[in-house]
């Protein structure tokens, strides 16, 4: 029982709780399901979930505010789940860190499918280590912390790690919206680009590139993107 994923679940309606516990440990999962904020919160202290859903509208803290820090700091899937119908909340969940949005009412079975393609994406190649060299950089996938030459470090979320991954495995190769969009899904249009396009300016940020004229995540306007440092896998 230990060696499966747990979903923790942190929504304010019992009924779906109940709903998404039986669904998941139905197909496979562990759950656990909190309908307060900061009774998830103290639990990640004793807990490492593999997949958080999260509902925005929680009754004692900003779910968005949530997804951020669950983002940055615990390194899990994070997928909302939400009645806010808007494209801007949407953006906003996924610009915060989160991996996919999922609009209520929804279909128990697809939650399930899309957790599965979240966690498949997520189990590295297997020839492929967790720990990445780039100029002035080596990478930990599974710590989510760029560190300089230095030792100083740097966290990314396990969304901008997936984008990051993506270019690091593919070096010095244009890498298109459409293959991005293939290979992490998340939404599609405007709202898909308007995500990446933050994640990848993050990713700069991090890198302490340029904004003008980074060295290492070149966009090719366009077409898409390509990374130019060599890159040691060990």
């Amino acid at each position: 029982m230990s060696d499966l994923p747990l979903v923790t679940i942190l929504d304010d309606e019992p009924e779906i709780r109940q709903i998404l516990s039986e669904t998941l440990e139905d197909t496979g999962f562990r759950t656990l399901s909190f309908g307060r904020a900061r009774e998830f919160e103290a639990a990640l202290k004793t807990i490492t979930p593999d997949v958080c859903l999260v509902d925005l509208s929680l009754p004692d803290k900003d779910g968005l505010t949530l997804v951020h820090r669950l983002a940055l700091e615990q390194g899990a899937i994070v997928i909302i789940i939400s009645g806010r119908t808007q494209v801007q909340d949407k953006v906003t969940g996924l610009e915060l860190g989160a991996d996919d949005y999922i609009i209520k009412p929804f279909d128990p079975s697809e939650v399930v499918a899309r957790i599965r393609v979240r966690l498949r994406k997520s189990v590295p190649q297997e020839t492929t280590s967790n720990t990445a060299h780039i100029p002035g950089w080596t990478a930990h996938f599974d710590r989510y912390v760029l560190e300089d030459a230095d030792g100083h470090e740097a966290t990314f979320s396990h969304a901008e790690g997936e984008v990051l991954r993506m270019f690091l495995e593919s070096p010095k190769r244009l890498i298109s919206r459409a293959q991005m969009q293939d290979k992490l899904g998340g939404g599609a249009g405007d709202s898909f680009d308007r995500a990446m396009d933050v994640r990848i300016s993050r990713l700069r940020t991090k890198l302490r590139e340029d904004p003008k004229n980074p060295q290492l995540i070149k966009t090719i306007y366009g077409a898409g993107y390509i990374f130019l440092g060599d890159v040691d896998w060990r």
